[in-house]
Formats: structure tokens, C-alpha cells, sequence
């Protein structure tokens, strides 16, 4: 298996990996995240549904600003009202823009990068609603953030107690583990990318897996947390030049097999 510093001096442009006091490489260097910053906002509405600030069954209207193309269903329903339950799992599984856009407008992105900011968010935020195109007035990008807080933000996922904290952590988790892209760090390891609840056990040599991705030009990213003999959160940020993303998503994968080796792996 390759190691880690040759993996990144490989990969055209930047790799970042992050797993928590196991691995680390450019884990502080800010880079773009994609859709992988939908994370921030997920985050925020599990805890708003869980504190009881937020109904998950208020309807939201969609607007005709919020629609945006690249990922997601929304632009292909004909229905003009969802939950804000509906909206999350959309965002979460699908990744849906029209659906994240709509999440955005309803709790504010002031509001979330400061709630960020509890969850330990420093260089990560958000910067902007999705937009299709990103013309030169618009922030630069959707997201930033480095791999050392979002990895340190999934293990957060993964420790929760019988605690209040325990709710909305377990509500994200849910949501994330409906992720239908499985094609990053999961895609070389063994497991069932149709399981979507947290098992208590998991069967000897494989891995249960919740992720998010974030799939932009020139960005690959993908952050989450999988169970095994152990459970680690983990974040991969892969960003380089335009028209290498084949070359990104292989070294984000790499990647995957050495964070699984550790998922893997009893001591």
C-alpha cells in the first residue's frame, strides 16, 4: 500500500487526510470542500430538529431562486412544498442544491457558520448559497475548510453518549449514512453502501460507512466516519487542476484504503 506522503506527492495538486491522532497530511491547509460543507448546515438543522427550535415537519416553499442544477431530484419533482425532514435527507443523500439552497435560505448562513463555530468550525464555513454558474461578483466557492476539523467534527459523530448532544448527532449520522455516493473513500472497502442504520456489530473484515461528498472542477472531497473493529471519523480533501479529477478521485480512494486499514484493524 502506498504511503501517505507519497500518495500526496502524487496526487496533481492538494491531498489532505485527516484522521484524528492516526493520520494526518496538509490536514490544516484551507481548501474548497464542495458540497462536503453541506455538512455545516446539516449539522445545524439536526440540532435545531433536536433541541425543538426547529420542526422537521414546517413546509417549506420552494422558490425559484432556490433551484439550482447539478446534484440532487428537485429539479425533476413537480411538488413545490417539502419538510424541513424531507429537505435535510435530500441534501444529505442526494446532495441536492435546491434542496440545500432552500435549507439555507429558511435558517440563514449567518447562523450557521456561528453555530459552526460550537461544533470548533474555525476555517471552516460556508461562504455562499450554491450557484449554477458562479459568476465573478459570487464568493469564490461554496465551502472552505481544513480536514483536521472536519475529521475532528465526524469523530465528534461517532462518541456521543447518553447525553443531550446524543439527539442530533445520532439524527446527522442517520442522514449521512443515506448518502448514495459511495464512490470515494468506501469505494475499495468492503461494505454494504445500503445499510443505513449504525450497527452495534459489524461483520468480521468490513466496514459500515456514513459520508458526505463534494464533487466540484478540480474538487473531490469526502468526509465521514466508518465502524469496523473500531470507529474513526475521518476527512479527505482532494483539490488540483481542472481536468484531473480522474487522478483526484484515484488518490482519494488510496486514501479510503488506509483510513480503512485503521477502521479495520484491532488493538
Amino acid at each position: 500500500m502506498i504511503d501517505l506522503e507519497s500518495l500526496g506527492d502524487e496526487c496533481p495538486g492538494t491531498l489532505a487526510v485527516s484522521v484524528p491522532g492516526l493520520l494526518a497530511l496538509n490536514e490544516d491547509v484551507e481548501l474548497p470542500l464542495a458540497s462536503a460543507g453541506k455538512l455545516l448546515l446539516l449539522a445545524e438543522v439536526a440540532r435545531g430538529v433536536a433541541s425543538g427550535s426547529l420542526d422537521p415537519a414546517e413546509r417549506v416553499t420552494l422558490l425559484d431562486d432556490d433551484y439550482r442544477g447539478g446534484s440532487g431530484l428537485l429539479r425533476g419533482l413537480t411538488a413545490r412544498q417539502w419538510t424541513v425532514g424531507d429537505l435535510a435527507l435530500l441534501t444529505a443523500a442526494v446532495s441536492d442544491n435546491t434542496a440545500t439552497n432552500a435549507l439555507l435560505r429558511r435558517l440563514g448562513l449567518d447562523r450557521v457558520n456561528e453555530r459552526a463555530g460550537d461544533l470548533g468550525f474555525a476555517r471552516t464555513r460556508v461562504l455562499d448559497l450554491i450557484r449554477e454558474p458562479r459568476l465573478p461578483e459570487h464568493p469564490p466557492t461554496f465551502a472552505v475548510g481544513t480536514a483536521a476539523e472536519l475529521a475532528r467534527f465526524a469523530t465528534l459523530l461517532i462518541t456521543y453518549g447518553p447525553d443531550e448532544d446524543a439527539p442530533w448527532k445520532a439524527m446527522l449520522l442517520g442522514w449521512m449514512a443515506h448518502n448514495t455516493d459511495r464512490s470515494l473513500v468506501p469505494a475499495l472497502l468492503p461494505h454494504e453502501p445500503e445499510d443505513r442504520d449504525v450497527p452495534s456489530v459489524v461483520p468480521p473484515g468490513t466496514v459500515w460507512a456514513a459520508n458526505k461528498t463534494g464533487t466540484d472542477t478540480g474538487v473531490r472531497t469526502d468526509v465521514g466516519v466508518l465502524a469496523g473493529a473500531r470507529r474513526i471519523g475521518y476527512a479527505v480533501l482532494a483539490s488540483g487542476p481542472a481536468g484531473r479529477e480522474h487522478d483526484l478521485v484515484k488518490a482519494v480512494r488510496q486514501a479510503g484504503l488506509r483510513i480503512g486499514a485503521l477502521a479495520l484493524r484491532r488493538d
